[in-house]
């Protein structure tokens, strides 16, 4: 049995993870128009906090779209994208005026090449739901925040794709559609890791197409390829296509095929004091500076 089966036949292969996003880069933008939306909305919330950070990272960045905006609200922070792909980074490079530019860094956010202690904020739209581990991601993201610091973010729960993965369920058994996770399941994990006065928030979205081939293809071009373990590992021949494409035709409405989207947005605090005992060497090493009075600079 391989390493992905026996994590589950929804593990993730990041690899394959990060291909899918850099072969989707140059058209993403004007696929993405969802995930564009879900973005502004979330944007939106920073309206609600008093915050004003001294230092931001937009993880899972993609091509760039949100630093702009995070700039126009809090024109003095110094800015970090971050994305797993660097084809996506290279579109937001190419995006970005000469005069001022944001750093970019290509890194995974399981593993993040940031030093504790380096953010007072966290922008992070629908990139969650590519993560394996939520204890894992959250705890590196509380690794990275400063006391009293704000993680903003969106994921897609449960509902999301449901008609899709429905039709592929009357023709195999395969995982064709990832898993995603219960919001009250992901307030759990906030608090595991760490993070205070999470408050969790959910709407539906439904994107409608003439036929399920234009849906596949917008899958595809904003990289959402079926990259976990219990897919079908080979080419999807044409007859289990076409089976999953009458059991889809089962759904149509007013002459249109749907596809929900379950968003989840969610903000929570780093504490204003964190106990020595849930400092990380890191975090500790970092406090430890701050107190010395040479800061954080990395």
């Amino acid at each position: 049995m391989s390493e992905n089966h026996a994590k589950g036949d929804f593990w993730l292969d990041r690899r394959l993870l990060r291909t899918a996003f850099e072969s989707a880069a140059r058209g993403y933008d004007a696929a993405a128009v969802l995930q564009h939306e879900v973005g502004e909305r979330l944007l939106e919330r920073l309206d609600l906090t008093t915050l004003q950070p001294a230092r931001i990272l937009d993880l899972g960045c993609g091509t760039g779209r949100a630093l702009g905006a995070l700039r126009k609200h809090y024109p003095e922070a110094g800015m970090v994208g971050a994305d797993i792909a660097f084809g996506m980074l290279a579109v937001a490079r190419h995006a970005q005026s000469r005069f001022r530019r944001t750093p970019l860094v290509c890194a995974d956010a399981m593993h993040l090449p940031f030093t504790a202690m380096s953010f007072d904020l966290i922008y992070c739209n629908l990139m969650l739901q590519w993560c394996n581990d939520l204890e894992r991601i959250f705890a590196e993201l509380r690794r990275l925040l400063r006391p009293h610091a704000l993680l903003l973010f969106t994921t897609f729960g449960p509902d999301t794709l449901r008609e899709l993965r429905a039709a592929w369920r009357e023709v195999d058994s395969f995982k064709h559609v990832n898993r995603f996770i219960d919001m009250h399941d992901i307030g759990d994990a906030l608090m595991r890791a760490g993070f205070v006065e999470p408050v969790m928030d959910m709407e539906h979205l439904t994107l409608t197409y003439t036929d399920v081939q234009t849906l596949m293809h917008d899958l595809k071009n904003i990289g959402a390829h079926n990259v976990t373990a219990g897919r079908a590992h080979g080419l999807t021949g044409r007859g289990r296509l076409l089976r999953m494409q009458s059991a889809y035709e089962k759904q149509r409405r007013d002459g249109r095929l749907p596809a929900s989207y379950e968003v989840i947005y969610g903000t929570a605090w780093t504490p204003a004091y964190i106990p020595a005992a849930m400092l990380t060497p890191g975090e500790a090493r970092a406090a430890i500076r701050k107190r010395r009075g040479d800061g954080d600079r990395n």
